[in-house]
């Protein structure tokens, strides 16, 4: 998605609601900015609301977030606090056994 001169990457992310997507954009500072919305926050993924929708949004998260963006890319969720991918790295197992 082009907004002006700035292009976005769009990743589906379906979960929290079906039509999910987050933004990614490469800035000049050699950083990636992460526009998660409520798919992704400090401490985990987003509220799911059917079966099955958790493990699904957290599968895609980690698949298409974690496994292509490095540990210095900056998360802006859609309220709240920002993190980076290297502070919520290493709890993915955690989310993954806690269920939420």
């Amino acid at each position: 998605v082009k907004i002006g001169e700035l292009s976005f990457d769009v990743i589906h992310l379906q979960g929290h609601t079906p039509g999910s997507v987050a933004l990614a954009l490469d800035g000049a500072d050699q950083a990636t900015h992460l526009f998660t919305g409520d798919c992704l926050f400090p401490g985990g993924v987003g509220k799911t609301w059917k079966a099955g929708d958790f493990e699904q949004l957290l599968g895609q998260v980690t698949t298409r977030v974690f496994d292509v963006y490095g540990d210095s890319t900056v998360v802006y969720p859609g309220h709240g606090d920002d993190t980076t991918l290297g502070a919520e790295r290493p709890h993915l197992e955690e989310w993954k056994q806690r269920g939420w």
